[in-house]
């Protein structure tokens, strides 16, 4: 199983003057084809392509509405880093152009990715807390899950989130993790990193992201 991809995007280039949204992005990036703001996709993919909370390179992380973002957000996997962190290509989040390589730690208590922080840029903070659906995959809804390997996580202290984006009651009925917990190794592997490289310098802005 490969840990990376090489969507099919090389006609998309990353720049600063005019706004890239996120959704022809993804859907360029991953093949998904889905139409409408990011804030469907997960709903429009049932019954058309398999969805789950397993990332997968090349599937589009879709991420839930919430006050920041009221149309939602979604994101390409580009990387399998361990169990609770991968690596995203995205657009418009926190600048106009595309933002390539960025880290995602999920710190949902389940590990299940239904609670994710983005980080700012490549050096080493993370930026507030996002509810998200889960994973769409570039296959079939009847297509059977990927086997998963992935290696185990490290035990990483993580900056205060300046915002919790989730509504009122998750914040209180769901307690997020501070720190990456460490698994037990197993038989695992960690996938090549990709070539390409961008950077985000920000958490998401308060508009929404189309």
């Amino acid at each position: 199983m490969s840990g990376s991809y090489r969507g099919n995007n090389s006609h998309i280039r990353r720049t600063s003057y005019r706004v890239i949204q996120c959704v022809p992005f993804a859907r360029a990036a991953s093949g998904i084809a889905l139409t409408g703001n990011a804030v469907t996709w997960w709903d429009e993919a049932s019954g058309v392509y398999a969805r789950g909370n397993v990332p997968e390179p090349g599937s589009v992380l879709a991420f839930r509405a919430n006050r920041a973002m009221k149309l939602g957000h979604v994101a390409v996997v580009s990387r399998i880093i361990n169990s609770r962190e991968i690596e995203i290509d995205q657009a418009h989040w926190g600048q106009n152009g595309i933002s390539r390589n960025i880290a995602v730690i999920d710190i949902s208590p389940n590990n299940d990715w239904t609670a994710v922080r983005v980080a700012l840029g490549h050096g080493g903070s993370f930026g507030s807390i996002y509810p998200t659906h889960g994973f769409i995959y570039p296959r079939a809804a009847e297509s059977a899950a990927a086997p998963r390997r992935v290696a185990p996580s490290q035990t990483i202290a993580l900056n205060p989130a300046p915002r919790d984006l989730r509504s009122p009651a998750e914040q209180r009925a769901i307690p997020v993790l501070a720190a990456l917990p460490a698994d037990t190794p197993g038989d695992n592997e960690v996938a090549e990193a990709p070539a390409s490289a961008g950077s985000v310098a920000a958490d998401a802005p308060d508009r929404s992201l189309r």
